[in-house]
């Protein structure tokens, strides 16, 4: 498989903690960042095709995460107010003063708290089914917040677990991807190889998210902040994210639309890429002709 990475400019953006891959693409139209999941993932896994997509009419940033992909060497705990942090830095480096916010899983519970805590700085966003709006009964929150607490658990185990190529195919099939898509294969070589180069396991996000009673961050309480105009995006076969979460969180953001895709899990954008792909540009359309009249 040819690494469509190599086709699109990668910027390096400085922080105190270490550096930040920034792959990009197009230039013009209104910018849209894309922020991706936790784990096993990066900007290229999770967008490899939405930027191609959208970078026709939009100048597209796509964001390796703390740990994750070009961003590997980085000092530190890369929590929630770092990534908040690490998202502002990305904007002013490119000197970006508002943007798109599209996010998946992880990256999706980013971009509505990004929207939460700085709406002046968003147009719109586009979660796809975020972390952030779940809890879990007691029992099931006790030994996750166990496993998030040891590393031989949330990392050592599930490196061992899926060295095995046979066992991620086995994990993307049951809760990444339940349907048909013509480039599983390559998914899950691509999977495989995150766990070959740097191992399996959650992040810190995720990691430091769930307290010994409750979850540390819930951001179901101030979803009603959120201004901008949001198009939620949910797999109805989801594992991960049930779709009873994100329909209670789109329920709470005022005028929100809810996109619920058939037959899809966690992962739609990979699941059903044309589709997604469709979703977000359409959604953007009245954005871009926004952007074209005031750069006119």
């Amino acid at each position: 498989m040819t690494d469509q990475q190599d086709l699109y400019e990668s910027t390096y953006v400085e922080f105190p903690e270490g550096r930040l891959r920034v792959i990009t693409a197009g230039d013009h139209g209104p910018p849209v960042l894309l922020l991706s999941g936790a784990g096993l993932d990066n900007a290229m896994l999770s967008w490899r095709h939405l930027i191609p997509a959208l970078a026709a009419e939009h100048r597209v940033f796509a964001l390796d995460w703390p740990k994750q992909g070009g961003s590997r060497d980085w000092a530190g705990i890369a929590d929630h107010s770092t990534m908040l942090r690490c998202i502002t830095g990305v904007l002013d480096h490119f000197g970006l003063e508002t943007v798109n916010l599209v996010g998946m899983s992880q990256g999706g519970g980013m971009t509505l708290a990004y929207a939460i805590e700085h709406p002046e700085r968003v147009r719109n966003i586009v979660p796809i089914a975020p972390g952030g709006i779940i809890s879990f009964p007691p029992g099931v929150h006790q030994l996750l917040w166990l496993i998030a607490k040891l590393p031989l658990l949330s990392h050592g185990l599930s490196t061992m677990m899926f060295r095995k190529r046979k066992a991620v195919a086995s994990l993307v099939r049951n809760t990444l991807i339940p349907g048909p898509v013509d480039d599983f294969e390559e998914i899950v070589d691509e999977v495989h190889q995150l766990v070959l180069d740097g191992g399996a396991g959650s992040s810190d996000w995720q990691n430091g998210s769930i307290g010994f009673l409750k979850m540390k961050l819930d951001l179901r309480p101030r979803l009603a902040e959120i201004s901008c105009p949001t198009l939620f995006i949910q797999g109805d076969k989801d594992v991960g994210i049930r779709p009873k979460h994100t329909v209670a969180a789109a329920a709470k953001v005022p005028g929100a639309r809810l996109e619920m895709l058939a037959g899809n899990g966690h992962w739609s954008n990979r699941q059903s890429p044309e589709r997604v792909n469709g979703l977000i540009i359409d959604f953007l359309a009245a954005d871009r002709a926004k952007y074209g009249k005031a750069a006119g």
